[in-house]
């Protein structure tokens, strides 16, 4: 009896001390419209699974991809080194952030512009030397610079997901659910920052519009793609370009037809919908270990949808076993190219090679 009575005390003292302990978030309720069904161009397929695998067990972590004027692929990796990926499949070491690199892009002067998820926004030159840009908009640093994208005029704009939580911590501002996003612009010539919209639910990738009117940007946690207009009548207004996406929308693309291609790290979770509603219970379920917290689930998914918002085509791997988590999606001369945060390999797959893109071209 004494041996029951003392493990039911600690029991107690152990269930206690979780309930009273602090959240490490202070969550709101949110009602999340219902799903989209995955039919039409959503309707599950293996498409993804055509792509070849460039860099297997080289890289880890490949979160974004660009490439230069040589066909030269660069990624960042989770150690903070950028790789360079050269055409016969060589990958060599060729610059060290020391944090961690997301979002990259070419500027018009052949620099890498780096989003450092902890560092801020970064020039690499073309020699690999790494300097700062900038840090922080009107006071408030970058706690998790995520995407980034130039403008035919040079400016670069870029994404802050969150000024309360860092790398490592997109759960836990996913279930607070709170607006600590902003939409940033750089301007190279002037040296300043400013923040052109804030209060956003974790702004993740970003994209200019080819006629650079429009800046899209996502918001991942509310399942949508806002579109921020830089100029003519609604300029300096932000709208819904598409609403109740099918999972999480990460990086932004634009290819030379005027598609915009968005990843999709993976499909809405029904378990995390629910939660939103019982802000209660997301303050508990933040003071679990994440092995106990809802899981994301391995899938591959990219979607092109048309300048107003329109899907027109997925690619899917629907076991992830061969892409999956994919965090951004580049179209390079006729050559999509697929990036992961947490996976060891880069997809490539020519667009000619996709079934049914031909279909969306008439």
């Amino acid at each position: 009896m004494k041996w029951l009575m003392g493990g039911l005390l600690v029991l107690f003292v152990l269930v206690g001390g979780f309930l009273l302990s602090p959240s490490p978030i202070d969550s709101k309720a949110w009602l999340p419209p219902l799903p989209p069904g995955l039919d039409g161009p959503l309707k599950p397929n293996e498409r993804l699974r055509l792509a070849d695998l460039l860099a297997v067990g080289e890289v880890s972590g490949p979160e974004d991809t660009t490439v230069d004027a040589q066909g030269r692929l660069y990624t960042g990796n989770s150690d903070g080194r950028i790789l360079r990926i050269w055409p016969d499949g060589r990958v060599e070491n060729w610059a060290d952030t020391g944090g961690r690199p997301l979002g990259m892009v070419f500027d018009h002067h052949g620099n890498l512009i780096v989003a450092d998820a902890r560092r801020g926004l970064l020039e690499v030159t073309p020699e690999g030397r790494v300097q700062v840009l900038t840090r922080e908009s009107e006071g408030l640093p970058f706690r998790f610079t995520d995407d980034v994208a130039v403008a035919p005029d040079g400016r670069i704009y870029f994404t802050d997901a969150s000024s309360r939580f860092g790398p490592g911590q997109y759960r836990l501002d996913l279930l607070e659910m709170r607006p600590h996003a902003r939409l940033l612009r750089y301007d190279p010539d002037t040296g300043k920052t400013g923040t052109l919209m804030a209060n956003l639910y974790f702004a993740n990738g970003v994209v200019v519009a080819p006629d650079g009117k429009s800046v899209l940007v996502n918001e991942t946690w509310k399942y949508r793609i806002l579109r921020y207009w830089l100029e003519g009548p609604k300029a300096g207004q932000a709208e819904v370009f598409a609403r109740n996406l099918p999972g999480f929308p990460d990086n932004l693309a634009v290819d030379g037809h005027g598609r915009y291609w968005v990843a999709f790290p993976t499909l809405r979770n029904g378990e995390v919908d629910a939660l939103h509603q019982q802000p209660w219970l997301k303050d508990l379920v933040a003071k679990l270990p994440e092995a106990l917290q809802p899981a994301v689930r391995d899938y591959g998914l990219v979607v092109a949808y048309d300048g107003t918002g329109k899907a027109l085509l997925s690619l899917q791997d629907t076991t992830g076993t061969h892409l999956k988590e994919i965090t951004s999606v580049n179209p390079v001369n006729g050559v999509l190219y697929f990036g992961s945060l947490h996976n060891d390999r880069i997809g490539r797959l020519p667009l000619k090679a996709i079934p049914g893109f031909g279909d969306i071209q008439r």
